[in-house]
């Protein structure tokens, strides 16, 4: 496992787990953009966050889910014990 969860991680979960496509270059440039704006409702970012735990067989903080923006959401991720441990 990688100590951080990369934009294109992040990029490929999206597509993977609420089935919306973001290339890795648009989701940088639209980091502080809500995920509804880029597509991913709250169902679809819960999928995100599942598959994450499963990925790394550990769950991610109880806000995860509630994230706005791809930044929030990556600065949680990775500031929690699945990336940093």
């Amino acid at each position: 496992m990688s100590d951080r969860i990369t934009v294109e991680e992040l990029s490929e979960l999206m597509k993977k787990a609420a089935g919306v496509t973001v290339a890795p270059e648009e989701l940088q440039q639209h980091y502080d953009t809500g995920f509804d704006v880029l597509g991913i409702d709250s169902l679809g970012l819960l999928g995100v966050v599942g598959e994450l735990e499963k990925r790394y067989g550990t769950p991610l903080p109880p806000d995860a889910e509630r994230c706005r923006t791809p930044r929030q959401f990556l600065d949680l991720v990775n500031g929690s014990a699945v990336a940093g441990a």
